[in-house]
């Protein structure tokens, strides 16, 4: 792209529903599944925004087949560092594998008011339309800069994020403010909940089933230590701590992944699972894993009576910190004036907003779309949502461009 298209992107922009919705068929095609390379989007979005004057930063993974992408639309003097704002989102979206879709995932379809496709609600829809915006911005004319955010491997636990904002700090880069896009049905969110995972590896003894008192059980060991976890999962939802302002108002925790045994008539050596803490931010999930790593400690005793290598290990996953911002913040009253909503709200599904508000970065959520249509076959957006979050952009201009 050169300067030339540039000039006339910006005289002739198209309508910008059009244009919205042109832009999410164009992400959309690109298949960004969090195991494969997100580099054909990431460099065609660094292309259109350099279009329009943006500078712009990839930072790679380790095997340099993924990046994330910093854009900066300067301020009409000039400034590129100083208190802008950022629009971000996660390049990333999950697996097709198994799900029963009537369509080509890849390919947005309209369906009477909705758009379907995989990422049309988490969360290509918001950068789409951010981006569709982008002539409409440069027009106009910015008070100050306009940053764009677009990270890998989120959908994997916020990783490639992590990379993208140190990258920020050590540039001099100071956000004022933070809006991510996430799938609120244009609700201002200003809390989620913190997630940490685990992986629990027990390894017994083998031996034929007939002589079961001589072997040591990895499947039965495995499935005790999840009935404690299910248990500690109804003392949160019976006993521990709620907030009615999250849409699942307590802690939740549960064992996703097991795998072990070879043959019925084999005791089996080897059990693992993996299982996950959802925390709200009041309880504490290491003293969670401490709890279930004292429960399965107990059985090692009886193992390693019988054999003193078994043993039981735990491998940490992932990390995710609970979000929290203070509901009366500036960029949260900003975000209420410009959605007309009267509160604020939380949600149970973690963000990269973490690790934005961890660098001291004030952060909201608030992107078109609901979470319950994320991750499934047929994923789906309306169009009305669509809209709202048009006219949210749209409003956004008013108070950052000086036409």
């Amino acid at each position: 792209m050169n300067s030339t298209a540039s000039t006339a992107s910006v005289a002739a922009a198209p309508d910008p529903a059009t244009a919205s919705i042109e832009m999410i068929r164009r992400l959309i095609a690109f298949q960004t599944v969090s195991r494969d390379s997100n580099l054909g989007l990431i460099e065609w979005t660094r292309d259109y925004l350099r279009c329009f004057g943006a500078e712009t930063t990839l930072t790679y993974d380790d095997t340099r087949l993924k990046a994330n992408l910093f854009a900066t639309l300067p301020a009409q003097d000039g400034n590129t560092t100083r208190d802008g704002l950022v629009l971000s989102g996660h390049s990333d979206v999950v697996p097709v594998d198994g799900q029963p879709w009537d369509t080509n995932p890849f390919e947005v379809v309209q369906k009477d008011d909705r758009l379907v496709g995989r990422g049309v609600a988490d969360m290509k829809s918001f950068a789409a339309i951010a981006l569709s915006s982008v002539p409409q911005f440069v027009q106009r004319g910015l008070k100050r800069p306009l940053h764009f955010s677009l990270s890998y491997d989120e959908e994997l636990g916020c990783i490639g994020v992590q990379r993208l904002i140190a990258d920020i700090v050590k540039r001099g880069i100071r956000p004022a403010g933070c809006i991510i896009g996430e799938p609120t049905g244009m609700r201002v969110v200003v809390a989620h909940k913190g997630k940490m995972s685990w992986r629990c590896r027990v390894r017994g003894h083998e031996a034929h089933s007939a002589l079961t008192p001589r072997g040591v059980n990895a499947v039965e060991i495995a499935c005790d230590i999840v009935a404690h976890i299910a248990h500690r999962a109804r003392e949160y939802r019976e006993h521990g701590l709620h907030d009615a302002a999250f849409d699942v108002p307590y802690t939740t925790v549960q064992a996703g992944v097991i795998r072990g045994g070879t043959a019925v008539n084999i005791i089996p050596r080897d059990c693992s699972f993996d299982f996950e803490i959802r925390h709200l931010p009041g309880d504490d999930p290491r003293a969670f894993f401490a709890d279930v790593k004292a429960h399965a400690e107990g059985f090692l005793p009886a193992m390693r009576a019988i054999d003193s290598s078994t043993h039981i290990e735990f491998d940490q996953l992932s990390t995710l910190p609970a979000f929290v911002t203070a509901p009366d913040s500036p960029l949260a009253a900003l975000g209420l004036e410009i959605t007309g909503a009267r509160e604020v709200a939380k949600v149970s599904f973690g963000s990269e907003a973490s690790w934005f508000d961890a660098a001291q970065v004030p952060t909201i959520l608030c992107g078109p779309g609901r979470i319950e249509q994320a991750h499934q076959p047929n994923e789906w957006i309306g169009l009305d949502q669509l809209a709202r979050c048009q006219a949210f952009m749209s409003d956004l201009a008013d108070r950052l461009c000086t036409a």
